[in-house]
């Protein structure tokens, strides 16, 4: 397995592979020798393991770290854990595929590997803002739709934006670039921690106060139809610029509709979202970024902000007050 991640990432353009190791005890001599920019790092290894080693990196030394681990329950339990202490993102390895399903699937972590490289995992603080019912008991929602977007680094800044959010939450939807499992597992966590509700996209869901939906169905994105109440619609066609479930079009819909909403590009890879953003602002409606500096992976709000669809950078707890100023008041 080693030598197969070696090979692809010694592939893909402005990627070096410095050193491999076979357990912890190598790897902490190599990060110290080698100073790699980026670490892969296999939640199975013998003697300590993954997420032991990543606990003691992100404690002594916090590198950007790729996680590499299975799509089995075990895995996806492991993964969110890897994310609470600090991972960038978790990688599925693809142990049961045919060579050519391989190639395209592993192909993808040059690219993760690139955009961990200019990540701000060593500068991240690692604290979680209280939880919304200490703070907005008294919230109400005056029906404004909150929409945002987030890949890599994603569900560490949603978990961030959710804990502020109350019981009675402004209706909002989400674009979350990961695997449908880790997602749903994000979710069923989410429910128990956080006192929204938090829910899959699906179609024909009606968006309500005290409701969240996440979308991150590679096979279909997902639209907001107008109404009383407005509804959530899964349409399949092609990818927009590279992504499906596309943020752009998401942000889009909402735009064509003339609904009342705000949107928000979170931490994450490419330009998706840039685009989509600039239509609500044209639309009149107020569009946020997380913060360049603060953003585990900056590259979508760097672009979104780059196209001039921003009208504030932010914070996540900043960006997280904001939104519910915008979408409610409180009593």
């Amino acid at each position: 397995m080693r030598a197969l991640f070696c090979d692809v990432l010694e592939q893909t353009k402005n990627i070096r592979v410095v050193g491999t190791a076979a357990n912890a005890a190598e790897a902490r001599d190599q990060i110290a020798e080698l100073m790699p920019n980026v670490v892969t790092l296999d939640v199975e290894m013998p003697g300590m393991s993954g997420i032991e080693f990543l606990e003691e990196i992100m404690t002594t030394n916090p590198l950007p770290v790729v996680m590499l681990s299975s799509l089995t329950q075990s895995g996806t339990e492991t993964s969110l854990k890897a994310f609470e202490l600090g991972a960038v993102e978790c990688f599925p390895k693809p142990l049961k595929a045919t060579p050519e399903q391989f190639a395209k699937t592993v192909g993808k972590l040059g690219k993760i590997v690139l955009a961990a490289a200019n990540s701000n995992v060593r500068d991240k603080p690692r604290n979680r803002g209280p939880k919304a019912e200490a703070e907005a008991g008294g919230y109400a929602s005056n029906g404004k739709i909150a929409a945002f977007s987030a890949s890599m680094g994603g569900v560490d800044a949603l978990t961030e934006v959710l804990s502020h959010y109350p019981k009675n939450c402004p209706p909002t939807v989400i674009i979350l670039q990961t695997e449908p499992a880790l997602a749903q597992m994000f979710i069923d966590r989410a429910n128990k921690d956080f006192p929204c509700a938090v829910k899959a996209a699906a179609d024909g869901a009606e968006l309500s106060s005290g409701t969240v939906y996440i979308a991150s169905d590679p096979g279909k994105h997902v639209i907001v139809e107008p109404g009383a109440p407005a509804k959530l619609r899964l349409v399949e066609r092609d990818p927009v610029e590279g992504f499906r479930p596309s943020a752009t079009l998401l942000f889009g819909s909402i735009a064509r509709a003339s609904m009342p909403a705000i949107g928000a590009v979170l931490t994450g890879m490419g330009e998706d979202g840039a685009k989509g953003l600039k239509l609500l602002q044209a639309a009149g409606w107020r569009t946020l970024a997380q913060d360049r500096n603060t953003a585990t992976v900056p590259q979508a709000p760097a672009a979104a902000v780059e196209a001039g669809a921003v009208d504030s950078e932010l914070r996540l707890e900043d960006l997280a007050a904001d939104i519910l100023a915008n979408c409610g008041s409180e009593g």
